[in-house]
């Protein structure tokens, strides 16, 4: 898989735990913790499958507090993205896009490590 290319990053990634991964012909489950440089951490959780996507990627900082979550629960019915949104700390949330855990992973390199 692609997504061990940005795991192995040892630039920003300090280290990865994969919790569950189950893959069949047609569909993928994926739950891992990604732990960062800065000690923050991503919980990561994904089901694919040919017709549904169903996605939660929350980055936080060491202390819980909430840095982005995007996601696509439908319960911002509202937000013209939806059901696509993410959060901004414990209490912002925004229209998003359908985001995949690479762009997520590139947009936490980017934000950990600016000069590059």
């Amino acid at each position: 898989m692609e997504i061990f290319k940005w795991l192995d990053d040892s630039s920003f990634v300090s280290k990865y735990i994969i919790n569950d991964f189950r893959e069949s012909s047609t569909a993928f489950y994926l739950n891992l913790e990604v732990h960062f440089i800065d000690h923050s951490i991503l919980y990561v959780r994904e089901f694919v499958e040919p017709e549904r996507r169903k996605y939660s990627f929350h980055w936080q900082k060491n202390s819980g507090e909430v840095i982005t979550r995007w996601d696509n629960a439908p319960h911002f019915p509202k937000i013209s993205t939806f059901p696509h949104h993410k959060h901004l700390g414990d209490e912002s949330v925004e229209q998003s896009f359908d985001i995949s855990l690479e762009a997520v992973l590139a947009h936490i390199k980017v934000s950990l490590l600016p000069m590059e």
